[in-house]
């Protein structure tokens, strides 16, 4: 199928914006559907892209839309079916763009269901169902239909589902996956597949065929029905199959709601800082945690007051990829996201190699946590929950507009410890310790030159002055004005590291 043959169904009603010939006859090999703002790690070349610009608002000028269209155009998508319910129509900026990156472009009115443009183009390219023979099966079966709804309503784990939905056609492979790579569920005969693998298989899988379950769920949680040979089973089925794990999807996170509300009475208890340990058992029974520890207590913040809820979904999907380590997630009052996990040593490697991987899945959103200390019991959780405080201030100070995950046992350096110090207050321990030395003006930097120096050569003279190509008599010189200018003496150690904090903090 071509992208041109678009504009010969005439149930689709669609409309073309833009498109010269070499970009109408190039082939279709798939149809995905997004409203991602950078969707490239999911796109595969060929494809059509659905979207309802959900994530463009007239306000935005063009920069979104750029890097929307320029990620379809890096990732070697057909064309752009755009949907006009969201704002009436076609912004003008959107077809100026995909002129500009050479894509495709067509406005699909209200009326139009992108469920219908995905099973004509996968329908397209299977032929003609009435051609097949009468024994393949092209939907869900009735009675598998109903014993799904029946499993669905019982609360059936995912690999039941998959396995009941696609047993008579053999069990082909077919997964369940998240956009980290997390494996929910997998048919019986299917192998299981290491992360890196499964986001692999979501970003192109030339054999393989990919549908979004159409949930509410965020970027970082969100779920991907993925069959490894796509002529193993129908498009139209495993759309129906797709359906079944929404509403199975819908009964689960109504059940996480309400596990994130008793992990936010635990939470609650944990930062009072009061040690009622009969209160805090009960919590922890309540939310599936023992009683005795080791404990990790967690912080997560995907923006400084924004975004709360991005970095719960984050955290937890991060969690998720070792389920035999238990945790409970929840929010303070004041919406600080804090996850109590049984503790274990790998803990901090772990969510350190999955935490880059979750922010892929919004890459502009930046995302930084922090990892309190190992505690052995309940009644030291307040002083795990303070020490991922600082140590997600740690990440958001060394990484304010990307993603940082840090851990109190990764303070080791003086550098480290400052980081975690508001900025404000480094600030004013920068200027307040080092006085005239903190001017902007050429003799203050070059005293600040000559006292890093000094430091850096643990006080010796004579390195110092050949580090800097001056004489020893120089930097004698020198030294004794900072000391004057500072009201330090740089022959006692105490005063040597004020000095050392103060030029860290700047």
């Amino acid at each position: 199928m071509h992208v041109e043959d678009l504009l010969r169904l005439e149930s689709l009603d669609l409309e073309l914006l833009w498109g010269e010939e070499q970009q109408l006859v190039r082939e279709i090999t798939g149809v995905t559907a997004t409203d991602l703002e950078d969707p490239t790690r999911f796109l595969r070349p060929g494809e059509v892209v659905l979207s309802g610009l959900v994530w463009w608002s007239p306000g935005n000028g063009t920069e979104k839309i750029s890097r929307f269209v320029s990620a379809l155009a890096t990732a070697g998508a057909a064309a752009l079916l755009a949907g006009e319910e969201t704002h009436g129509a076609v912004p003008d900026e959107l077809t100026r763009s995909c002129r500009e990156n050479g894509i495709a472009l067509f406005a699909v009115p209200s009326r139009t269901n992108f469920r219908a443009i995905t099973e004509a183009v996968y329908l397209r390219q299977w032929g003609d169902l009435s051609r097949r023979p009468t024994s393949h099966r092209y939907a869900l079966p009735e009675n598998v239909r109903s014993e799904l709804s029946d499993l669905v309503r019982a609360g059936a784990e995912p690999d039941v589902l998959l396995d009941r939905a696609l047993a008579h056609l053999g069990a082909p492979d077919c997964y369940v996956l998240t956009p980290t790579g997390r494996t929910v569920a997998r048919t019986p005969k299917a192998p299981a597949i290491p992360a890196q693998r499964a986001r692999e298989l979501l970003r192109r899988a030339p054999d393989g065929l990919t549908l979004r379950i159409d949930t509410d769920s965020s970027p970082y949680d969100s779920w991907y029905l993925h069959l490894a040979d796509a002529a193993t089973a129908p498009p139209r089925l495993l759309h129906e199959t797709a359906d079944v794990f929404a509403d199975q999807r819908y009964g689960r996170d109504r059940a996480r709601k309400e596990a994130r509300r008793r992990a936010g009475d635990l939470v609650r208890l944990i930062d009072a800082g009061i040690p009622d340990l009969s209160a805090l058992r009960g919590a922890l029974t309540a939310c599936g945690l023992p009683h005795d520890g080791p404990f990790h207590v967690i912080t997560a913040a995907a923006k400084a007051d924004a975004d709360r809820g991005a970095a719960a979904d984050a955290l937890a999907e991060a969690l998720r990829h070792t389920p035999d380590r238990p945790f409970a997630l929840g929010r303070l009052p004041h919406g600080e996201v804090v996850a109590v996990v049984q503790g274990g040593t790998e803990l901090a490697a772990e969510l350190g190699e999955l935490w880059p991987v979750a922010h892929a899945c919004a890459p502009l959103v930046p995302l930084h946590g922090g990892i309190g200390a190992e505690v052995a019991s309940p009644d030291r959780l307040n002083s795990s929950l303070t020490g991922a405080r600082y140590a997600l201030a740690t990440a958001r100070s060394k990484a304010p507009d990307g993603a940082r995950l840090g851990s109190v046992e990764g303070l080791t350096t003086l550098e480290g410890l400052l980081a975690g110090i508001p900025a404000d207050v480094r600030a004013a321990y920068h200027d307040r310790v080092l006085g005239p030395l903190a001017d902007d003006n050429t003799s203050s930097q070059m005293l600040r030159e000559t006292l890093e120096s000094f430091l850096a050569h643990n006080g010796s003279w004579a390195r110092t002055a050949e580090a800097l190509h001056l004489h020893v008599n120089t930097v004698h010189y020198r030294i004794q004005r900072i000391e004057v200018l500072t009201g330090r003496d740089l022959s006692r150690l105490e005063h040597k590291l004020d000095l050392y904090a103060a030029l860290r903090c700047r």
